[in-house]
């Protein structure tokens, strides 16, 4: 049976890495990020500044699962902060 992760080369902090996610999962995190008008890689470092004991991978399936939980208002999205992730401020 073939795999269905995709591994891929992201840059967090100017420094390439690998990260190994479900292409569902890649699909919808690109989708979150055309969403807040930001390039992939900066949503993937606000994801990496989250985290404290998973690994990136897992913290990026964790924030899709988030999100896709979460109401969708226009002009808003998620937003990395030290609690974990919440809704977007407008202003």
């Amino acid at each position: 049976m073939k795999s269905t992760i995709v591994k891929r080369s992201v840059v967090i902090g100017g420094h390439k890495t690998s990260v190994s996610l479900e292409e569902p999962f890649w699909t919808e995190l690109k989708q979150i990020a055309h969403t807040q008008h930001v390039p992939l890689s900066v949503l993937v470092t606000q994801i990496d500044g989250t985290r404290e004991q998973s690994n990136l991978s897992s913290e990026i399936r964790v924030f899709v699962l988030h999100h896709s939980r979460l109401p969708q208002w226009p002009g808003h999205g998620l937003v990395a902060n030290a609690n974990g992730f919440s809704a977007a401020d407008s202003s």
